[in-house]
């Protein structure tokens, strides 16, 4: 079953019936599970082997991860009980003038935030959730305004753990130096400049439509906190005597410290320059390295100044690692289920890629073509940087023996589109982890998410694959650029003229 058609199937279940139950714990079982029987030919005890053989790796590998969101679980947790985060939402909404302001402000601290999607997605959510609550915005609107600046800011920031993940992609030997790839990258990647735009359009002018319409109008008509966040929100409400400082602090120090973990990580002291140690560091690693220092940051920050109790302190040990349970178990069994579609079992990037490269005559089309597969790579396996692993070196043995002499400019057009698409599909996924993290980091039910956003990746998407048409054609990544900056203008005036605003 390996490496065929039937790869398809484990996330084709896992995402219909994610969306037709709104349920996504059962519907990623059933999806790894269905996998698994695939592979193992229909042994019912060795696909429940392969199952938690797969989970045991991918947790193992994944470790520093988990570590980093429980320990960002828990320096929320002790903010909310401090009452810093109380104490910021009360003067922001003192100087910020309405919803619009509030999610500006939310887009702005997610481009701040550049470093990691994971740290940007529950760091902005974290410090902007108080303030939209305060002027009851749509939680899923919220979700998606982080998750717009989450990933499309990090693919195009030289200084990233996505830059590394790209650079880190390129197969050896290939003699292609993957930072300087990257930077020429950057202004072809469609996905991530016209999201921002388009998200910035959302934003400014509140014309939300298809299913975030009905999502923000059904939340004017009454704002509600999901039942499983209520909580929470009531631990932030009752919080101690805690300053904007003691909020501001601890994250000035997480942010900080992430950056030189990746730098120390990278080789920093051994000699490598910045940009090289950021190239070769282990971001995970650096994450978790940042949040265990910034919890021995607040703790010495709180608790000599009785801001919280050393009892109250203690109990945000077990509050903050419940609170990220439902985020660590999807993301456990969504990266499971990128595990029974990876090489060593059903080779569902085999099977693409092969179909790519039996397509790689048709090389004007080759943009377009990246794209679109890397769009639905992205969707069916929920992870991004598994999408582009897989499709870069695909495209470099493609390009490498074109006979034209301007392989080099349809080199960089197809990676960027290659990392364009990756990040749609991982928008639109159900089973993404950034996805996930997007919704827990605005507190939102993460079907809702999922299905609000859809609608806007689609569109801008569309924009995507006129200008990669373009790009291939004209082998000109800035024409590429121009006609897909034209197409989302002409979206946003029809939308302008036809939507009317839903909240502002």
């Amino acid at each position: 079953m390996e490496n065929s058609a039937l790869s398809m199937l484990p996330p084709i279940i896992t995402i219909i019936l994610a969306l037709w139950t709104k349920e996504v714990y059962t519907s990623l079982i059933i999806g790894i599970f269905a996998g698994a029987m695939l592979f193992t030919g229909g042994n019912f005890l060795e696909s429940i082997v392969t199952f938690f053989d797969i989970m045991s790796d991918k947790v193992g590998g994944n470790v520093n991860i988990l570590i980093f969101l429980v320990i960002l679980g828990i320096l929320v947790a002790i903010i909310s009980k401090s009452g810093a985060t109380r104490a910021y939402g009360e003067w922001a909404r003192s100087v910020i003038s309405g919803k619009r302001s509030a999610l500006g402000l939310t887009a702005f601290l997610g481009m701040l935030i550049f470093i990691d999607d994971y740290f940007n997605c529950l760091t902005v959510g974290t410090i902007m959730r108080p303030v939209t609550d305060k002027f009851k915005i749509c939680r899923a609107k919220l979700a998606y305004v982080i998750d717009a600046t989450a990933a499309p800011v990090c693919i195009i920031a030289p200084v990233s753990s996505w830059a590394a993940a790209v650079g880190s992609s390129l197969p050896e030997g290939s003699l292609v130096d993957g930072f300087v790839l990257f930077l020429q990258t950057i202004p072809f990647n469609l996905y991530a400049i016209l999201t921002m735009i388009f998200m910035a359009f959302i934003v400014i002018t509140g014309r939300d439509f298809a299913t975030m319409g009905a999502a923000v109008r059904k939340n004017n008509e009454h704002f509600e906190i999901p039942e499983e966040y209520k909580d929470a929100v009531a631990e932030e409400q009752t919080g101690g005597n805690g300053k904007i400082v003691d909020l501001i602090l601890p994250l000035i120090v997480l942010i900080s410290v992430c950056i030189y973990g990746m730098l120390y990580t990278g080789g920093i002291h051994d000699g490598k320059s910045i940009s090289d140690a950021f190239a070769d560091c282990d971001a995970s690693k650096a994450l978790a390295l940042g949040s265990f220092i910034a919890l021995i940051f607040i703790s010495l920050l709180y608790l000599p100044r009785k801001v919280v109790n050393f009892n109250e302190y203690c109990e945000c040990y077990s509050t903050g690692f419940k609170a990220m349970v439902p985020a660590i178990f999807i993301l456990c069994l969504a990266w499971t289920l990128s595990g029974i579609c990876s090489d060593s079992y059903l080779n569902l990037g085999g099977y693409v890629g092969g179909i790519v490269q039996e397509n790689a005559s048709l090389a004007m089309f080759l943009p377009v073509i990246f794209f679109l597969v890397s769009i639905g790579l992205a969707f069916a396996t929920g992870t991004s940087w598994g999408t582009f692993g897989i499709l870069i070196p695909i495209a470099l043995s493609v390009l490498v023996n074109l006979p034209t002499q301007d392989a080099s400019n349809l080199l960089v057009i197809c990676i960027a589109a290659i990392l364009a698409g990756s990040v749609g599909g991982d928008h639109a996924s159900p089973i993404s982890d950034t996805t996930i993290l997007a919704s827990a980091g605005a507190n939102c039910n993460h079907i809702e998410h999922v299905s609000t956003q859809v609608p806007y990746v689609l569109t801008v998407s569309s924009c995507c694959v006129v200008g990669y048409l373009v790009g291939g054609i004209t082998q000109s990544g800035w024409a590429g650029l121009g006609v897909g900056l034209a197409c989302l203008a002409l979206v946003m005036i029809v939308i302008r003229a036809k939507v009317p605003p839903v909240e502002v």
